[in-house]
């Protein structure tokens, strides 16, 4: 089942070539819109997509990034770091509930 993203908050969709991606991350603090590009670098410390938002005026702002992570079984996943303006929020990304698009996952916070 695929979902209407105007509807959903705290999500990051991947692009199916995985080259872009959009999303939303919400609180009762902050409402921020944001898409990404695919990075590379030899630098094996560096995020795989860095983030950007809109500044008030309407300018991109890089706000944070995703890194590609292993777990201990030899599994990708993604963790994500950005600066909301009231801090900065770390996150998972993880299978965003209901759905089954492999492109769209739930931003889940840790501390």
């Amino acid at each position: 089942m695929a979902m209407n993203t105007t509807e959903l908050t705290n999500y990051i969709q991947f692009a199916k070539d995985r080259k872009t991606l959009k999303g939303n991350i919400a609180s009762m603090s902050y409402d921020i819109d944001i898409t990404g590009e695919a990075f590379s670098s030899d630098n094996p410390k560096a995020p795989a997509y860095h983030l950007f938002a809109k500044s008030p005026r309407g300018k991109p702002v890089q706000i944070g990034g995703i890194w590609k992570r292993q777990n201990q079984s030899g599994g990708d996943y993604f963790t994500l770091t950005v600066n909301t303006g009231y801090g900065k929020l770390n996150a998972n990304l993880g299978r965003y509930p209901g759905q089954d698009d492999e492109d769209l996952t739930a931003v889940i916070p840790w501390d």
